[in-house]
Parts: C-alpha cells; structure tokens; sequence
C-alpha cells in the first residue's frame, strides 16, 4: 500500500501518481507504458486536450497583457512584438505543457477518473 500523495506534487515533478519515484514520460510528452518504480500501468491513462486548453488560457492572458502593456506605454513596431513575443510562447508553451500533463494524469488517478484506474488505485 502506498501513501497518499499529492497530485500537484507528483504533476508538477513529472512523478508517478501513485508511488512519487517513477518518471512518468518517456519522451517530451509520452506517457510511459509503465511505472519503473511502482510499476503501476500508465496504458489506460489519459489526459485529452485538457493540458492544452489551460496552457493556452494562462499563457494567451499572460502574453495578450503583457503585449498589450507595451504596445500601450512604448508603442514598439509590429517587428519587435514578433521577436518578443513569439519565442516566449513557443518556449513557454512547451515548458508548461509537461507538467500540466503530469497534474491532470495525477488528479485522474487520485480521483479515480476511470474504472480502470479504479482498479489500480487498490
């Protein structure tokens, strides 16, 4: 039996839902078959378009305002918000994308989300 832990912990670490030690990505985005840890199956677990959506809710208010804010105070040509801007949201889309995964797989396993992770979580 292992403890409770902390969704938020394991998802923003990357860590396996159920035991915290195993990695849970294979690659920049794939999901393991399997805990290396634990060896809890990662088969039937599933996050869809969720991390996507608050990845691009929070990083679209986050760029929109702070673009807004300099067009506003120093009015920069059209050039300059490209060079700014597009970089941060390539860089800061594929850096949050991982752990929002992470959490969102997390939670569902926490929650017991599905019937087959129901079964695992015993």
């Amino acid at each position: 039996m292992y403890p409770p832990l902390s969704p938020f912990s394991a998802g923003l670490r990357c860590r396996c839902p159920r035991c915290g030690e195993g990695k849970l990505f294979s690659g920049l985005l794939n999901v393991r078959p399997s805990c290396p840890a634990c060896g809890l199956d990662f088969s039937k677990i599933d996050a869809g378009d969720g991390p996507a959506v608050f990845v691009i809710l929070i990083l679209g208010f986050i760029v929109v305002g702070l673009a807004l804010w300099l067009e506003l105070k120093y009015e920069p040509p059209f050039w300059l918000h490209m060079v700014l801007w597009a970089p941060l949201i390539l860089g800061g889309s594929i850096g949050m994308l991982r752990p929002f995964k992470a959490t969102l797989i997390a939670l569902q396993y926490r929650h017991k989300a599905s019937s087959d992770i129901e079964l695992l979580n015993e």
